[in-house]
């Protein structure tokens, strides 16, 4: 018996991010086997326009609600008896895929510790990013482990300019390393620095997360922690299609993340 061809929304924070467009295009591809329709939703990283899109979307078949920014709540009210999967997010009691927050950022801290880095910096993300959230929670409890003293710095954009912004107060930390919230800050953060005299990785590695294409044409390549995104965009039409079948997934599905280590990190200066 054939499958009833869907139609349901995407809801994302920002199409112009590399990591969305990637999430979209396998969303598409995997959709396009069964011949559902998908309909993008653009949030632009509002939460007033998150709220009118959900409410949007949410007269189609299903949702997928990939990074809401909305809290837990306002979201399960949003969603309300429409069918819908929870992208790269932890909601209680609703069904979730997500993308590991804890062995790629340890292993990116365990990387900076071996190479004799002591004090390093995170440049956070947008402010209600639930990924930006876990990130720095990972990071800080690996610096602890390994005695490396953390310097949090407030939450950008997530974006080249974000980086560039966070570039200044990297620089005036004293940090010989930085972690950032994704391959954009982190290549904003590069090219911030680059401007202000500072050479990566001579007087400061960078780690980027995600693994966008651009982390690897980039010179010297980016080294960063590798989010099964592709993945992650697939799985998340599989499940929304069971739960559009009548299935119940209440328990959260997490694919793994890896460090991929190239030329942005090094050494501290002496």
């Amino acid at each position: 018996m054939a499958t009833a061809t869907r139609s349901f929304g995407v809801v994302v924070p920002d199409v112009a991010n590399p990591v969305y467009a990637t999430l979209l295009k396998a969303i598409h591809s995997q959709a396009w086997h069964g011949r559902h329709r998908t309909v993008l939703f653009d949030t632009d990283e509002d939460r007033w326009r998150e709220r009118e899109q959900i409410e949007q979307a949410r007269k189609l078949d299903g949702m997928l609600l990939c990074s809401p920014r909305l809290p837990d709540d306002e979201v399960l009210t949003l969603a309300g008896d429409t069918p819908f999967v929870i992208v790269n997010r932890l909601i209680e009691g609703a069904p979730c895929v997500l993308m590991d927050m804890e062995n790629g950022p340890q292993q990116a801290v365990e990387h900076l510790a071996a190479l004799g880095h002591t004090h390093i910096a995170y440049a956070a993300g947008p402010t209600g990013s639930w990924a930006d959230g876990q990130r720095a929670a990972t990071i800080t409890k690996a610096c602890e482990r390994f005695g490396i003293r953390l310097t949090h710095l407030s939450h950008q954009a997530a974006s080249i300019e974000g980086g560039r912004a966070a570039a200044a107060p990297v620089i005036a930390s004293g940090a010989t390393a930085v972690i950032a919230y994704n391959d954009l800050v982190a290549l904003g953060l590069e090219a911030g620095m680059s401007d202000m005299g500072k050479s990566c990785p001579a007087d400061i590695s960078i780690i980027g997360i995600d693994d966008i294409d651009m982390a690897s044409a980039v010179k010297p390549g980016l080294s960063t922690v590798k989010m099964p995104i592709e993945r992650c965009g697939a799985l998340a039409v599989e499940l929304l299609l069971q739960v559009l079948a009548g299935a119940t997934h209440a328990e959260a599905t997490t694919l793994g993340s890896q460090l991929i280590v190239r030329g942005t990190t090094a050494g501290p200066s002496r």
